[in-house]
């Protein structure tokens, strides 16, 4: 993150326009926190500290220590609804997992924490207010040679209480037609491969979840998420990040919305356009399995591949 130091601009000029920088960058000071300040907060009660993984065996084998293990596909969402957990499950969730309205809940996971991302997205979305994601995530803690834990940690119960649903930070389908449609302007971030993009692939190997056609939502922009990080999974600085996202046409001056396969890949490009550049952003968590199979909706396929991806 950048760092900022008293310069001799004099009077009151001075003063704001420290204040104006200090104010830019303290998102993704608030956000972030680093592996270290995690290793010192281990045993802190009113820190929670939380692994969400891709791989759901990830955190068997070994965590943060007193980390408490989220399963994305199975607690983290509606377990048979495709929609995020209601507000009920969500307090059920916290409350069972240590979490009170006021903890500190600090996330963190494999691949550059892309799940993490995503519980970042949805305790924002049940207005969490201290909610941060552990710079790096296994990847960074891993190289650093610091030790993972085994055991799982029972901690005692709390009292959660959602006072309302931040609706502003989800987009739905209606919302992204809107875009298309020129009724609602918004700029759309496709995080996903390049190939995916131009309809390659449907998705990545492996994946189940699939769509029936391949390509890319008219107008959107291609900026693969991994583009945001570092070798080691941390954040690239503020000033890369603005100016990558600048270079693709996206300056913050018109509301984003962001969109993936899942919606896993895009709340971490979310997270950086919201918390760490301060732009207005969405998370469309629908995202491709949904507009992909959704009737009647125009797509732009690059590669002549519509129905096959490959």
């Amino acid at each position: 993150m950048r760092s900022f130091t008293r310069g001799t601009t004099g009077g009151s000029l001075g003063v704001a326009i420290g204040i104006a920088l200090l104010a830019r960058s303290a998102p993704g000071q608030d956000a972030l926190v680093t592996t270290d300040w995690v290793a010192k907060n281990t045993a802190n009660p009113k820190v929670r500290i939380v692994e969400v993984s891709v791989d759901p065996g990830m955190y068997e084998k070994g965590h943060v220590q007193g980390a408490v293990g989220l399963k994305w596909h199975s607690e983290l969402c509606d377990p048979v609804a495709r929609d995020v957990l209601s507000a009920a499950q969500f307090e059920k969730l916290c409350a069972r997992s240590g979490i009170a309205n006021d903890t500190t809940v600090v996330l963190y996971g494999d691949n550059n924490n892309w799940f993490a991302a995503w519980a970042v997205w949805t305790f924002t979305l049940y207005g969490h207010k201290d909610v941060k994601i552990m710079n790096g995530g296994r990847t960074k803690w891993e190289q650093e040679g610091r030790p993972w834990d085994t055991t799982v940690p029972s901690p005692a119960p709390a009292t959660y209480k959602v006072a309302g649903t931040n609706a502003a930070l989800r987009a739905r389908l209606a919302d992204v037609l809107a875009t298309v449609e020129g009724k609602a302007p918004a700029v759309l971030v496709d995080v996903r491969s390049p190939e995916e993009f131009a309809g390659k692939v449907i998705a990545p190997p492996g994946i189940q979840e699939l769509a029936i056609r391949a390509g890319h939502i008219p107008g959107a922009k291609s900026i693969p998420w991994k583009k945001a990080v570092n070798d080691d999974g941390t954040f690239k600085s503020v000033d890369e990040l603005r100016k990558l996202y600048a270079d693709a046409g996206v300056d913050g001056k018109s509301p984003i919305i962001t969109y993936c396969r899942i919606g896993e890949r895009s709340s971490h490009t979310w997270f950086v356009l919201k918390f760490l550049l301060g732009y207005d952003a969405r998370n469309y968590d629908g995202s491709w399995t949904e507009y992909g199979n959704a009737v009647g909706v125009p797509i732009v396929n690059e590669a002549g591949t519509v129905w096959t991806g490959k």
